[in-house]
């Protein structure tokens, strides 16, 4: 027996309140199978889904699915199996899934798959648990089975980022797409870089004795190469 979604209020996003704003550029296009009828705008379909799942900085010629392509385009899934197969491709798990914990997982699928932030921590916490018990797969088939996915996407079409601009705002919400793939914690764990290593310092200001004996031992250098045989107590250096 799974244990039940944990209850929680939604609160008035953007994406709550009905718009009536004239469309302009900020206005994000809808790419649906149902106006899409010839190759080229299936293809742009298909970028879009691209695009919407795995973003700019995850999109990769080898990340594409290329059977999942072709089951889309000669009408065998919908579009929502196709999203469905992207969130449970290998690249997406790699890439997400194993460089996150459960509550960022959570967040960028809300954000990738339902075109709109996690309403509070204690939606985040019930989406969670769900990922935790059902594992991925059962995660991502409860977001695009559950009612929201259905009412705004349904079937046809790709998801997007829904109500980013708020009329009374003269700036509206950044695009998802700028989110970092992973968190700090993820982060801290990479290895450093060869690169930065080698031009760290080796010594640190605050190691004065060190830092002196140098200094001493340059200057030492320096008097015994220029300033003896200037005195006579050393050859001069040059040629014959």
């Amino acid at each position: 027996m799974s244990i039940p979604l944990l209850t929680y209020s939604p609160s008035s996003q953007n994406q709550r309140v009905p718009g009536y704003e004239i469309p302009n550029e900020e206005k994000p296009r809808v790419y649906s199978s149902e106006f899409s009828y010839n190759p080229k705008e299936i293809n742009e379909l298909i970028w879009a889904a691209y695009y919407q799942v795995f973003h700019e900085q995850q999109m990769l010629s080898s990340n594409r699915q290329a059977f999942l392509e072709s089951q889309l385009a000669s009408g065998q899934i919908t579009v929502k199996d196709f999203v469905r197969g992207l969130a449970l491709s290998d690249p997406f798990r790699r890439l997400n899934y194993n460089s996150n914990n459960n509550y960022r997982f959570v967040e960028i699928c809300f954000q990738r798959l339902l075109g709109r932030q996690v309403y509070d921590e204690r939606e985040k916490l019930a989406w969670s648990i769900v990922l935790a018990t059902k594992g991925l797969r059962g995660f991502i088939d409860e977001l695009l089975n559950s009612e929201e996915y259905m009412t705004n996407f349904g079937y046809s079409t790709v998801p997007y980022q829904r109500r980013r601009i708020l009329p009374q705002r003269s700036h509206g919400e950044l695009p998802f797409a700028r989110m970092a793939r992973y968190g700090e914690d993820y982060r801290n764990k990479l290895p450093k870089s060869s690169l930065a290593a080698a031009f760290k310092p080796k010594y640190e200001l605050s190691d004065k004795p060190i830092v002196l004996g140098l200094l001493a031992t340059s200057a030492a250098l320096v008097i015994a190469v220029y300033l003896l045989p200037i005195l006579g107590v050393l050859p001069k250096l040059g040629t014959f």
